[in-house]
């Protein structure tokens, strides 16, 4: 009886963990998108995560969300500096979302201010 339970303990445990690498590591889509940064903060009550919004509408009517893990502390940096302006942002896109890493499922991975379409003529 303790053999078979821990053949299962075992494999719900490895099952676990290729669940947890492949959403970790292989990428649905990866991109760039661009817009004025409004949001980036640090949230979460259980798991502190720091989340974004850019608004990729005059009116904001396009919001697109984003995560950022923790041990980029570079871009966290960069991100809060850029608050207000206009960015381009390189993401990836995972298959599904991990609550401990971040509320979204895409991911930023570099950022850089742009002069933004708006006012081009000024």
């Amino acid at each position: 009886m303790k053999k078979v339970f821990t053949i299962i303990v075992i494999s719900i445990l490895a099952l676990f963990a290729i669940w947890y690498a492949f959403i970790y590591y292989a990428t649905y889509s990866e991109g760039t998108r661009s817009g004025e940064l409004i949001k980036f903060s640090n949230k979460g009550v259980v798991f502190k995560t720091w989340e974004g919004e850019i608004s990729q509408g005059i009116s904001g009517a396009q919001i697109f969300s984003f995560s950022v893990e923790d041990k980029n502390d570079q871009l966290i940096e960069k991100l809060e500096k850029l608050q207000g302006r206009y960015v381009k942002v390189t993401y990836k896109e995972r298959f599904a979302k991990i609550n401990w890493l971040g509320d979204t499922k895409y991911f930023i991975t570099e950022v850089t201010e742009e002069k933004s379409p708006h006012f081009r003529n000024k």
